[in-house]
């Protein structure tokens, strides 16, 4: 139960570092409308349901479950805590990220920065079990979006399918599923799955340090939920009873899917770890079939850097 006080103190210090909105706040409000009558009066409000399925694709990516780590489990008595960096690329030249707090002319569709990288940083601690099997194991961990007040709680299970053999010319090989949960949003609800299939080799190094390269293959299941948007936050629906007619929601959709390729390697001397990898998450195409929204996501690159403890 060390692991997940530590973990807890993690967490709320990087959710108490975020005590304002942040330019990588969402408004979700600039990807609605108004509806207005022959009058030319608003009547109502609705969402772009393509520009918030595109919006989530592309930020579940930023915070989806964490890899890092090579098909190797730590073996039953192994513990291991870390902290990690990652870069992730997003396409703020796109219309749907004119959802975010710093867009420059929320009123312009086509308001850009350019593309853009987003940084988040995640604290995790891992287990190796008996159960179900010898070589199991699982980790949680909590990343944090720079300027936002948005985080997510992860956790993960790994099941290796092949490991130890470091003296034969075999490969570990294993499975794993994790789940990402954000928080620190009151517009957006986002869950995010993960179901990655990885492979890597450990090499002694002089005797002294060991290297595993690893790649693998990984799948994304994200699940955005709309909570409700007042497109006219800055009128009192009390003073102004019509304007109640402005709130609206993103209708659900179906779930995102994406994947990632991803590779790195990790290095051990004595208990310290270091850890670099990379990621190309493909762009995104899947539909919703109730709203015809479709994912115009693009692709993603991101990097990852990681160091931490072997107990």
């Amino acid at each position: 139960m060390r692991a997940v006080r530590w973990i807890l103190v993690a967490a709320a210090l990087l959710a108490g570092g975020t005590a304002r909105a942040g330019d990588n706040d969402l408004v979700l409000a600039r990807l609605g409308s108004v509806v207005v009558d022959d009058s030319g009066r608003p009547v109502d409000a609705v969402g772009n349901s393509g520009d918030f399925r595109s919006l989530a694709s592309e930020l579940g990516v930023v915070l989806a479950p964490r890899l890092t780590q090579p098909a190797d489990t730590l073996g039953f008595g192994g513990f291991q805590f870390t902290a990690d960096v990652a870069l992730t690329r997003v396409h703020t030249d796109r219309p749907y990220w004119r959802a975010l707090a710093s867009s420059p002319d929320p009123s312009d569709p086509a308001a850009s920065h350019g593309d853009d990288i987003m940084t988040t940083v995640g604290v995790f601690a891992r287990k190796g079990i008996w159960l179900p099997a010898p070589s199991f194991e699982i980790g949680i961990g909590a990343v944090h979006l720079a300027a936002s007040e948005m985080w997510a709680a992860q956790m993960y299970a790994k099941l290796a399918l092949i490991e130890g053999y470091h003296d034969l010319p075999i490969p570990s090989l294993a499975l794993r599923a994790g789940a990402s949960r954000m928080m620190g949003s009151d517009q957006l609800d986002l869950t995010v799955a993960s179901f990655d299939l990885s492979v890597s080799k450990e090499i002694g190094v002089g005797g002294t340090f060991n290297l595993s390269p690893y790649l693998g293959w990984d799948w994304l299941l994200i699940v955005p939920r709309s909570e409700v948007i007042d497109k006219t936050p800055n009128i009192d629906s009390v003073a102004e009873p019509t304007d109640s007619a402005m709130d609206f929601i993103f209708v659900e959709q179906d779930d995102i899917i994406r994947t990632r390729l991803f590779g790195g390697v990790l290095l051990r001397y004595y208990v310290f770890t270091l850890g670099l990898e990379g990621a190309l998450a493909f762009a995104g195409s899947s539909k919703d079939d109730a709203t015809d929204a479709v994912d115009a996501s693009g692709s993603q690159a991101s990097f990852t850097v990681t160091a931490g403890f072997d107990f």
